[in-house]
Order: structure tokens, then C-alpha cells, then sequence
């Protein structure tokens, strides 16, 4: 049995939280991003009493713009960048642009105009910052640069389409790639640093009132990322990018067929003789990013479901144990704080419950999981525990709402001798089950945004096994509804949050 060593995890203080991606901030761009509208929102979560910001993955991702498959577990997406920030340092002039500022290559040509600007300007002292971030994340910066690069350059194909000498990353090659490539290298340079510079302003105005940032860790990496590509050893996958096995889940609540992800499984074999160092400067990063961190798919740290490749759904893969519990030991060895909350939704066996008990990590309970009907059903109120979070839904339920309007989604009989009222029309449901999460022993409850403005199925964020239509949600301030929300500080008073 691997020794647990003591560390600090993350502070029960009894409060609360709302859930919003960046991407759905208001704004006039493509998608909502770091700028003024964030520390708008900041300001909003302080004077309404919450204390944490939940979001969602914030890395680059692929034109699907799922933030659980991004192009590296590092960078931060370049599309959160506050353009308003970089004209402010006078390294953008955004006039005569042609094109139209809802277009999402308007940021991108602002972006490449921004670099210009910022490498021609002559301040020694923001590019020695530069270079100073650059040597500080070099572990996984040079070789996502290039591998953006590179993609740019073979119209955004896979990796593993690559000419073999790059897909092989052949020394020779990739030197020739790096003098190619330089202009497009340093364009990323620069996106990453501004954004971990605007995202450092944005935490301390953050901190400064009283509010926390909880980040989410995929577990799994994307098949198309410069992780995949260019640690290759760290996944069992090929040097052409061929697998066996791919990731994914058995059927479930949401899909009758599993979900079959592709991702490329790990090599723990391999990231043991490293002494897991791919983890550690993985989970390095985000804690520069966030003061407490979700592992999305956390039973993925005991078995992963493997599926055979060559299958078309996941019904035919299998658990197969892997020593997430060595790595996270040697993590926390090194570690004096792990703010850590364990996703523990879906398929929970004893090992799981074992491993994230082991390290004293938060587990997570969904209301809208609880009213089956099943009086032993763990995401009832009288189930859930002090060292819980509770939600209403996650970025994967419907909107609350949209789950009360459907009464197919619970059993109505069962939740109105739960609550012990008859429950006439969806409005009702809805503020009981708000009740419900604000009044749980769960030490922090967190509520979508979309709760919070009271909105239907039609503002919700995902559905899971859909392609297209999902990630886009955005919100508009005069959706507030100064009554409702009134009334949900009232509750956060009332149950002592």
C-alpha cells in the first residue's frame, strides 16, 4: 500500500459559488474572454455574496471548441485575450481592420498586430519579461509553439498527417521547422504571455475580492495536442500515432452506447521511471492558474475504461486498473498545498471512494442525479456530506430549469414527498431545488450561471455524445433578475454561506 504523506487540501469553509466558462461572458467579440467583462463579473460574485468562480478547461481547443480537448494541458486559448487590455498598452490600434468584430479572425489579426507592435516597440523591459517566461515555462512552451506552428502551416490537419520526418520529430527536421517557422513561434510567445499576464491580473483583482478560482483538469489529454506529439513516450501510442486502445466510458446516464472519447491512454509504466514528472508539471500550472483544482473523470486515477480502437462505440471496453494512486502520493510528497476536488460522477466503485478518501479530496453531488426515486441514491440531500461540493447541474445537465419542465428527468411523486409540498408548476421545482443545493451540509454548493438567470434547455452549455451546438452559450447583463437574485443572498445568509 502506498503511504499517503499529510498535506493541506482544500479550505472547508462553508460558502459558495457560481459556474461560468469565459467563453460566456458578455461582450462583442467572437466569445466572451479575460477583459473587463470578467472583472465585471468579479465584482458581481462579491457583492452578491459568492466567493468562488468555477470555469471550465481554459486551454486552446480544436474548432469544435470543447475545452476537455485541447491542443496542450499548459497554454492558456489565446481567444480569452482581452484585446481592451492590449490597446491600453498602446500595442494595438484596431482601426481599419476589415474585418467584422464578431468574426473570430478579428482577435487573431489583432493578436498578429498586437506582436508586431510589442516586438518592433524597442521596451527592453517587457521583452526581457517575456524571455524570463519563456525560460520559466520552457518544459512545454517551445514545443507547443513550434507545434502550432506547425499546424498552421499544414492547414490545421492532425499531427500524425504530418510529413513523416516532422511526425517522427526528426532533430533535423524540426530544426529546419524552428528557423521556418520562427514568425509564427513567436507569435505564440507572445499570445501565452500576454494571456498568463492578463490571467495574473485577473487572479490578484480576483483574491483582492475575496474570490476564488476553480479551474478543471481533464484527465485525459486530446489524440491532435503537443502533448501527444511531443511526449510521446508518456501514451501508449506509436511513433505514427496509431493506438490499440483508446479512453472513453461505459454506457451510462448519458448514452446507452458509452462514451467513446479517443484519447490516447497513458503509459504509466513509462511515467513512473519519471517519477511522474508529466504530472507534476502538469498540475505545476494550473495551481499558477487556480486556487483549487477539479480532476474531470477523477476514477480514471484507479481503472480507465479501454476500448478497442477498431470499435465504433464503447461498449466493449474493459477497467484496467493504473497507479494513480503512486502519482498522486508522490505529488503530494512534494507538494504542501493540493486543493484538489476529485470528479467522482458516473461509475463509482469502493477503489475509487478508497483513493479519494485516501487524500481527503472533495467529491461532488448533483441534485439533478437525486430524484429517481432510489432512497439510496447518494446525490440525496440526507446522503451528502460536510466534505461534498453540491450542484444543481454541471456544464453537462440541462439548465435546472430545463430539468424541471421535463418531468420525464425525475420522479415528481418521490421529490414532492421528499420536500413535502405539492409541487404545482416548473417555477416551484426550480426554487426547491435551489433551496435544496444553498441548504445542503455540503460545505460549497455552486450554481451555474444559467441557475442563477433562471434560463431554459435552450442555454445550456453541452450535451454529451452531440456534435455541434455546443460551448456557445453566452449571457447578457439584462438577464439579471435583481428580485431572484435577492432572493438567493437571502438564502446564502439564511444557511450560512
Amino acid at each position: 500500500m502506498t503511504e499517503v504523506p499529510h498535506t493541506t487540501s482544500v479550505d472547508r469553509q462553508r460558502r459558495a459559488g457560481v459556474l461560468l466558462h469565459p467563453t460566456s461572458l458578455p461582450g462583442p467579440h467572437f466569445n466572451g474572454d479575460i477583459g473587463h467583462e470578467a472583472y465585471r463579473f468579479i465584482e458581481f460574485l462579491h457583492a452578491r455574496g459568492f466567493k468562488v468562480w468555477q470555469m471550465l478547461p481554459i486551454g486552446p481547443t480544436h474548432e469544435d471548441k470543447s475545452p476537455y480537448q485541447c491542443l496542450s494541458s499548459h497554454a492558456g486559448n489565446p481567444l480569452l485575450i482581452s484585446l481592451d487590455w492590449l490597446e491600453d498598452k498602446g500595442w494595438l490600434d484596431r482601426s481599419n481592420l476589415g474585418v467584422d468584430e464578431e468574426d473570430e479572425a478579428y482577435r487573431s489579426l489583432c493578436l498578429q498586430k498586437s506582436a508586431n507592435k510589442f516586438y518592433t516597440s524597442g521596451d527592453s523591459q517587457w521583452l526581457v519579461d517575456l524571455e524570463n517566461f519563456a525560460a520559466e515555462n520552457r518544459h512545454w512552451l517551445h514545443d507547443y509553439a513550434l507545434f502550432m506552428a506547425l499546424k498552421q502551416k499544414h492547414n490545421k490537419q492532425s499531427w500524425n498527417d504530418w510529413p513523416v520526418a516532422i511526425r517522427h520529430r526528426e532533430s533535423s527536421a524540426l530544426e529546419q521547422a524552428r528557423t521556418e517557422l520562427q514568425s509564427d513561434i513567436r507569435q505564440v510567445f507572445f499570445e501565452q504571455y500576454i494571456f498568463f499576464s492578463q490571467w495574473h491580473e485577473m487572479h490578484q483583482y480576483a483574491t483582492q475580492h475575496g474570490i476564488e478560482l476553480f479551474g478543471d483538469m481533464p484527465i485525459f489529454v486530446a489524440f491532435d495536442s503537443a502533448d501527444v506529439w511531443a511526449q510521446r513516450k508518456n501514451f501508449l501510442i506509436n511513433i505514427d500515432g496509431e493506438m490499440e486502445y483508446i479512453a472513453g466510458v461505459p454506457p451510462d446516464a448519458f448514452s446507452d452506447t458509452g462514451q467513446r472519447w479517443g484519447n490516447p491512454l497513458y503509459d504509466w509504466n513509462h511515467m513512473r521511471s519519471t517519477d511522474y514528472l508529466w504530472w507534476k508539471d502538469r498540475f505545476r500550472t494550473q495551481l499558477k492558474l487556480f486556487d483549487m483544482v477539479r480532476i474531470d473523470h477523477f476514477r480514471g486515477l484507479q481503472a480507465c475504461w479501454q476500448i478497442p480502437q477498431k470499435d465504433s462505440t464503447a461498449i466493449n471496453g474493459k477497467w484496467v486498473e493504473v497507479p494513480g494512486r503512486e502519482m498522486l502520493a508522490t505529488l503530494y510528497r512534494e507538494s504542501h498545498h493540493l486543493p484538489l476536488i476529485a470528479e467522482d460522477l458516473g461509475v463509482i466503485t469502493d477503489a475509487v471512494i478508497e483513493l479519494k478518501n485516501a487524500f481527503d479530496l472533495p467529491g461532488m453531488k448533483v441534485l439533478q442525479f437525486a430524484f429517481d426515486g432510489n432512497n439510496n441514491n447518494p446525490h440525496l440531500p440526507h446522503h451528502q456530506q460536510p466534505g461534498d461540493l453540491v450542484y444543481t447541474g454541471t456544464h453537462d445537465n440541462d439548465t435546472t430549469l430545463g430539468w424541471c419542465l421535463n418531468e420525464k428527468n425525475y420522479n415528481k411523486p418521490y421529490l414532492q414527498d421528499y420536500l413535502g409540498l405539492t409541487l404545482n408548476n416548473a417555477d416551484q421545482t426550480f426554487q426547491a431545488m435551489i433551496r435544496l443545493a444553498l441548504s445542503s451540509v455540503s460545505f460549497l454548493c455552486m450554481l451555474p450561471m444559467q441557475d442563477l438567470l433562471m434560463l431554459d434547455s435552450n442555454s445550456r452549455m453541452n450535451t454529451p455524445g452531440t456534435i455541434g451546438g455546443n460551448w456557445l452559450w453566452r449571457f447578457e447583463w439584462q438577464q439579471l433578475n435583481s428580485a431572484r437574485l435577492k432572493e438567493i443572498s437571502s438564502l446564502m445568509i439564511l444557511y450560512q454561506r
